[in-house]
């Protein structure tokens, strides 16, 4: 999981959503109060969960440290296939405008030739 989340990509998205997340909350108080209220509730579950959880994962650890070592290197092929992942999403997206702006240009050329 924390692979994933360190990838350029997932990180500058998760960013990005929690910019807006922080912004809507900021611009609407009646918002706020609802979004105040599910964390406070999340965290509830997520500490509950926590507790009761922690015994079979001990139990586990074994297992999931080598599923892990093999969602590493899955994860590693996938990067190599795919560098897009390794970019952050406000350059994927500037290369993508780029990109369209350059055939759009080459097209109306072709045209007016």
């Amino acid at each position: 999981v924390k692979e994933v989340a360190n990838l350029s990509l997932v990180s500058s998205a998760c960013d990005m959503v929690s910019a807006a997340y922080a912004s809507t909350k900021e611009s609407h108080p009646y918002l706020r109060s609802v979004c105040d209220a599910a964390e406070k509730g999340v965290q509830s579950v997520s500490q509950a969960t926590a507790s009761c959880v922690q015994p079979v994962l001990a139990t586990l650890e074994p297992h999931v440290a080598a599923a892990s070592e093999y969602a590493s290197k899955g994860l590693d092929k996938l990067g190599e296939k795919l560098p897009l992942l390794e970019k952050p999403v406000e350059q994927i997206l500037s290369d993508t405008k780029e990109l369209v702006s350059s055939r759009v240009a080459e097209v109306k050329e072709a045209v007016s030739s």
